[in-house]
């Protein structure tokens, strides 16, 4: 983790019991002083979200605006806006008074982010399949060329980011902006247990032959068969996450009783 960002272990005494600040605030909306403090937002944003991520921000560490503003070269403005927008995608706990931090990996956030995608995605990867775009096929194609890269050079960075592409391309297909928010949305609170289940033993081999099924699949143009691999896939990912989940809990209780 960058040393200008602190983390802590929990927040403050008092934030658990204070009330979290809710907020609405849409990443396609400028900001109201000028786009170009929407732009510095946007990459402030990207940045602590890829940390959040990657887990290299732990969940409770505290996001001390002052220390972002200097690191980024930006104002304080940005750095809210960027802060809220992660709050908006469940990633951030604001508490007035005491702070933002980083959100923890709740399981009720991952149950309801599933279900979410497995309908969205399995819904939409038959549609795609119908429409039997060549300039589709092309890009899942080249993308998973680099998937398969990835693993052999076992970057789980870089085969997680073409993971979040392989399924964009699909979503895309649909040409529906707010089906891909939904996604968004959905991806965002699994992103940290994803990640930090992919390195489990063959599980980025096992990712890349799901996603080699599910672009053969759409290439038939069959769209249950289609259905049916995406489903597969998601439902591989959860029990990933569960095992995931179950290890690092059990490590956690071996460590409480040392």
């Amino acid at each position: 983790m960058d040393a200008k960002i602190r983390a802590v272990s929990q927040p403050p005494t008092a934030a658990p019991t204070a009330k979290v600040e809710t907020r609405t605030m849409s990443k396609g909306r400028p900001a109201a002083d000028s786009s170009a403090e929407h732009t510095k937002a946007e990459r402030v944003y990207r940045e602590l979200r890829r940390r959040i991520r990657e887990l290299d921000l732990q969940p409770g560490s505290r996001l001390q605006k002052n220390e972002i503003a200097l690191e980024f070269g930006v104002s304080r403005a940005p750095v809210s806006e960027a802060i809220a927008w992660l709050q908006e995608e469940g990633l951030v706990d604001v508490y007035p008074q005491s702070g933002s931090f980083v959100a923890p990996i709740r399981s009720e956030d991952v149950r309801e982010a599933l279900l979410i995608r497995t309908g969205l995605e399995v819904e939409a990867v038959r549609r795609v399949a119908q429409m039997a775009d060549p300039q589709l096929l092309e890009r899942l194609d080249a993308n998973l060329e680099a998937q398969a890269a990835a693993v052999r050079a076992n970057d789980m960075a870089r085969l997680d980011d073409l993971d979040e592409a392989f399924h964009a391309i699909i979503i895309a297909g649909l040409e529906s902006p707010r089906a891909q928010r939904l996604l968004d949305a959905a991806r965002a609170l699994l992103d940290r247990p994803r990640f930090h289940a992919l390195p489990e033993d063959g599980r980025p081999y096992a990712t890349l032959a799901e996603h080699r099924r599910i672009a053969d699949a759409i290439r038939t143009g069959d769209p249950e068969l289609a259905g049916a691999a995406m489903r597969v896939h998601i439902a591989m990912v959860a029990r990933a996450i569960e095992r995931d989940a179950a290890e690092t809990a059990s490590q956690a209780r071996l460590k409480s009783v040392k």
